[in-house]
């Protein structure tokens, strides 16, 4: 109740030092409301108020006189004329261990019938740690998942990418790790994701104990662009509350393609001229304001597991690409693992950690690397081997490769619910190679 209260005093504070300005709607063009009357700072919270209730929404951008606003909502009901009326400033969502084991929207509202969520409150809009600052990345973190511990471990800290098509099972490779998380606390953010997939998230994927750690902020595909582009931001300031307190924190956001087509609609309506595929400018620049945030700081760390959902399976696509550039390493799901029932379809070539120098063993950075020159070996025999046009003794190397791909590609498969703690993973990929020398 204090807490309710100290925020409804902010909120009028607030309106107070923006002016009691009022408004009315000249235009709705798409999912644009331009208004005149409320010249306020972009982010800024009003209310268009219509015979039907009173719609939220956001300042998005202004020009000529004129406010443009983006509904919360969608913009049923709107006349000419309809008031607008300032609200409040910024987003404030529920932080600390209060917010685990529930669900919210985009905009950080409790939407499992559980009540409200005493306690603190902070704003989403976050800056990251100073460079200077961060702590370096130099413990693992075990996944559980063999293709993953092996050969793109991932360190406390560290930013990670997994890229994949729709249907090849990144969902279930999120919820493998997040089930057997070493992490003090775990913020999954589902952006854009279809409906019916929200509660087969929750009880198949997560469980009720990984639920119980949990954190989960939903915007599912139908939510207006803004719900979708703040789901985002609402785990990122919740993830960062937890790292304020000394604790590790593994975030999970999927997807962040969606999290940019969001920001493609809300930039095109707000007059954002548009550049490759229809981004634009403004796109690539949220995303790194967002993926810095993430990280080590003096105080704790926040391990990002983040999907990109890659269109038509091009690795290259813009979106793909930023995220690549930015991230400290990537994992491929590659589909033509997941037609041959090969899962998790992680692609083990084309992934690639750029912190396994300081989080793995010299011992176990050598496994590896002689597993993937193996791997590497008999891709790139793959089509002779398959037509029966290659010659055994032709090749050292191959004929390696070609006797010990049953086993690696056994050791790589895994299931759902299966865990491998990374001293078994490297006895088991040691005791394969071992079983191929000469």
């Amino acid at each position: 109740m204090i807490a309710a209260r100290l925020n409804r005093i902010r909120e009028r504070v607030e309106v107070a030092r923006l002016g009691s300005r009022e408004g009315r709607v000249v235009r709705v063009s798409g999912l644009v409301v331009e208004a005149i009357g409320v010249p306020s700072p972009v982010g800024t919270l009003c209310e268009i108020c219509t015979t039907h209730g009173v719609l939220p929404a956001e300042v998005v951008g202004f020009s000529d006189g004129q406010t443009r606003l983006m509904l919360l909502a969608n913009t049923a009901g709107i006349a000419p004329d309809d008031r607008v009326r300032l609200r409040a400033g910024t987003i404030r969502v529920p932080v600390g261990v209060g917010v685990l084991g529930r669900v919210f929207d985009g905009f950080g509202r409790p939407i499992d019938g559980l009540g409200p969520v005493l306690g603190p409150r902070r704003e989403t809009i976050g800056k990251a740690p100073c460079p200077l600052g961060r702590g370096r990345i130099d413990e693992r973190l075990t996944t559980g998942v063999r293709a993953i511990d092996a050969f793109v471990p991932v360190g406390r800290g560290q930013r990670v990418g997994i890229f994949a098509g729709s249907g090849v099972g990144k969902s279930t490779l999120l919820g493998q790790i997040v089930r057997h998380s070493e992490a003090d606390a775990t913020v999954i953010a589902l952006v854009g994701e279809r409906g019916r997939e929200v509660r087969e998230f929750l009880e198949e994927t997560l469980g009720e104990e990984g639920r119980a750690r949990s954190a989960l902020i939903v915007a599912t595909s139908d939510a207006p662009p803004l719900m979708r582009l703040r789901a985002a931001s609402t785990a990122v300031t919740m993830a960062e509350a937890f790292r304020d307190e000394h604790k590790d924190v593994l975030l999970v956001v999927d997807s962040l393609t969606r999290f940019a087509a969001a920001q493609r609609e809300i930039g095109l309506a707000a007059g954002e001229p548009p550049t490759t595929r229809g981004y634009p400018p403004s796109v690539y620049t949220e995303l790194p304001k967002l993926l810095e945030r993430l990280g080590c700081s003096e105080r704790g760390s926040i391990t990002a597991l983040l999907t990109v959902l890659v269109e038509g399976d091009d690795l290259n696509e813009p979106v793909a690409d930023c995220v690549r550039a930015i991230l400290d390493g990537h994992i491929v799901l590659s589909r033509a693992l997941a037609e041959r029932n090969h899962y998790p379809a992680i692609d083990v070539l084309a992934s690639v950690s750029r912190v396994i120098g300081r989080i793995a063993s010299a011992e176990g950075r050598e496994i590896s690397a002689a597993a993937r020159q193996l791997l590497a070996a008999y891709e790139a025999g793959r089509d002779l081997i398959e037509v029966g046009a290659y010659r055994p003794g032709s090749s050292p190397p191959l004929d390696r490769a070609v006797l010990l791909q049953p086993r690696l590609v056994e050791f790589l498969r895994q299931g759902a619910g299966e865990f491998s703690d990374i001293e078994q993973t490297l006895r088991e990929l040691d005791a394969i190679l071992a079983g191929g020398e000469a």
